[in-house]
């Protein structure tokens, strides 16, 4: 289930909208339906209709018809450090591709932000499954008019040395994997990102004859990649969007060339861990593992396309530091999280989690600092049906490196 992020707005105002029209549309791994056997369990739903105004204006839940797609519209608000507070209209068709028990639910996502610093972004997600989950059809598409901070490269790079970038962002990747065993997936698929009227903002131009990490890179007004992808997937996680445990594994190989329209020739490649273990035993608490490395194989990506703190695909790691904060060609991260159920309702429950980043210095492989950043955080049961929690948290990195961090849906 794809994940509303950057910024990770909040959208509560869809649980009002949800009790207003008299009832509770709950989404599931398989089905949208209320389950009636779990009714010891708590969400934010169930807390606002113990309200006085809700008790008079809400009726008892009933069973969605699963055979029609369900949208919804919403409002809604959030913050990160590199967008600051910001304001969204998002769009959700939520639809099954048969009725078959083993179907899983297919998703298409849709926003329009503007946020504090004159930034635009325009996401347009589908993840969708075939019948029988034969196959998974996978398109992630952004338009992005993105004002923000670049920081040079490599691990030693000071904060102080941030420089304000500007450029319009297209990106378009578009998979499709089969089914070759149980919970595994090979396919492929073509990825395309396009940036155009990059230019370095004039709020604090360098010393003359010393020129940013950004000039001295290669900058250029526009840059294009396109690349053919080849994937491979395992994934045994019943939930997504929180995991009771499982493993997933993802390895991905970009191959960008001229003959297709990218503007140079260069391979890269993304290997992604997630192993999550109940602690202890008896408990509801999970251990969470995540190791997320973004390798160039050959060549010279475009500097924004290096990897880099905040950019993996739903923006999450490196919680201690601004998107953007460290850049390099090769990023090795891994994170691990503990999640504590408080209320025996689930209603809430905490974490604690501590990461780690290195790059590689300079566009060599020397990889001479590991950036720690840790913290903890807060969880509220948004949907008790699919376990969806908003995440607040608070984390701490390098050199006074500290801010607050919000998602929808476990960060990994």
């Amino acid at each position: 289930m794809y994940k509303i992020t950057n910024p990770k707005f909040i959208l509560i105002v869809c649980l009002l909208l949800r009790l207003a029209n008299g009832y509770a549309q709950q989404i599931s791994q398989n089905r949208l339906s209320v389950v009636e056997d779990e009714k010891s369990k708590k969400d934010i739903v169930d807390v606002i209709k113990t309200l006085p105004f809700f008790k008079k204006h809400t009726s008892a839940p009933s069973l969605i018809d699963e055979s029609k797609p369900h949208l919804t519209i919403v409002p809604g608000a959030g913050y990160t450090l590199q967008t600051g507070f910001a304001v969204l209209l998002a769009s959700n068709l939520v639809f099954y591709t048969d009725k078959s028990n083993l179907s899983k639910t297919s998703t298409i996502f849709t926003s329009i932000a503007y946020t504090q610093k004159s930034q635009v972004i325009m996401p347009l997600f589908a993840n969708i499954w075939s019948k029988g989950n034969e196959y998974n059809f996978i398109s992630d598409n952004r338009y992005m008019n993105y004002p923000s901070l670049i920081y040079g490269l490599g691990p030693k790079s000071l904060e102080s040395s941030g420089k304000g970038i500007d450029y319009s962002y297209l990106k378009l990747h578009e998979t499709c994997l089969k089914r070759v065993a149980r919970n595994t997936y090979l396919g492929g698929g073509v990825f395309y990102d396009y940036f155009w009227n990059i230019s370095e903002m004039p709020d604090a131009p360098p010393p003359p004859g010393k020129p940013t990490m950004f000039k001295k890179y290669g900058s250029n007004k526009e840059e294009r990649a396109v690349g053919i992808v080849i994937k491979a997937l395992y994934d045994s996680r019943t939930n997504q969007v929180n995991p009771p445990g499982g493993f997933f594994a993802s390895v991905l190989v970009r191959n960008n060339l001229r003959a297709i329209g990218s503007h140079q020739n260069w391979i890269s490649s993304q290997i992604e861990l997630k192993k999550y273990i109940t602690f202890p035993v008896s408990s509801k608490n999970i251990l969470a593992f995540w190791s997320y490395n973004a390798l160039t194989l050959t060549g010279r990506p475009p500097y924004l396309l290096l990897p880099s703190t905040g950019w993996d695909d739903f923006f999450n790691t490196g919680r201690g530091y601004i998107q953007g904060r460290f850049r390099g060609s090769n990023l090795f991260y891994l994170e691990t999280e503990y999640r504590i159920q408080l209320l025996r309702n689930g209603l809430l429950g905490g974490v604690v989690f501590a990461n780690v980043q290195t790059f590689s210095k300079d566009l060599v492989s020397n990889y001479n600092l590991f950036l720690p950043g840790y913290g903890l955080g807060l969880r509220i049961k948004m949907n008790k049906q699919s376990s969806t929690n908003l995440c607040i948290d608070y984390g701490f990195g390098i050199n006074g490196s500290q801010g607050f961090f919000v998602n929808l849906g476990e960060v990994f």
